[in-house]
C-alpha cells in the first residue's frame, strides 16, 4: 500500500493531513512535484521532483502506480488513468474517483472546455478551498486508507493459503 500525491496543486492543509496520517499509520507517501517541496522529516515521506514539463508528475505517478495504491489529485485526467489501472483516487476536496464518477467528470471537463473555447461560458477557476473541503477530504481519505488496508490483508491471506 502506498500513497501518491500530485503535489504541485495540492493545498497545504491537505498535505498536513497526509503527513500526520502516514506517521500514525506507518504508510509510505510519495509527493511528486515539478519543484522542490519541504517535507517533514519522516521515514514514510519521500519527494520526487520531475521535469517542469506538462504532465510530468502525472506520467511519473502512472508509471509507478499499483492496484493497492491511493492517489491524491485534483487532475481529472490523472484520476482517470489511476482508475483505469485499478487503483484508488481522491481529490483534495474529498471526491472519490471510481469507474462511474471519473468518466462523468472527464465528460463534464471536456464539455466545459469546449464551451469555454467557443466562448459560450466564461472562464472561471474552482471555488475557494475551505474548511468543509478539508473535513470532507479527511473523512474520505481515512475511509479509503481503511479500504486499502483491508485489501492488503485479504491479499496476504490469499498468498499465505496458497
Amino acid at each position: 500500500m502506498k500513497i501518491w500525491v500530485d503535489a504541485d496543486a495540492c493545498p497545504g492543509s491537505i498535505k498536513e493531513i497526509i503527513y500526520k496520517a502516514v506517521e500514525r499509520l506507518k504508510i509510505s507517501a510519495t509527493f511528486v512535484a515539478n519543484q522542490y517541496l519541504k517535507l517533514p522529516f519522516s521515514e514514510f515521506l519521500s519527494l520526487v521532483v520531475v521535469e517542469k514539463k506538462f504532465d510530468s508528475a502525472d506520467y511519473h505517478i502512472v508509471e509507478h502506480l499499483e492496484k493497492d495504491h491511493l492517489v491524491i489529485t485534483g487532475d481529472i485526467l490523472l484520476a482517470s488513468e489511476v482508475v483505469n489501472k485499478g487503483a484508488l483516487a481522491i481529490d483534495p476536496r474529498g471526491k472519490i474517483f471510481d469507474e462511474t464518477t471519473v468518466y462523468n467528470a472527464v465528460a463534464v471537463r471536456n464539455l466545459m472546455q469546449t464551451l469555454r473555447e467557443g466562448r459560450m461560458v466564461e472562464k472561471s477557476g474552482p471555488r475557494p478551498f475551505d474548511n468543509l473541503d478539508k473535513k470532507k477530504f479527511s473523512a474520505t481519505f481515512e475511509k479509503q486508507i481503511s479500504i486499502l488496508k483491508k485489501r492488503s490483508l485479504e491479499k496476504i491471506k490469499v498468498i499465505s493459503h496458497s
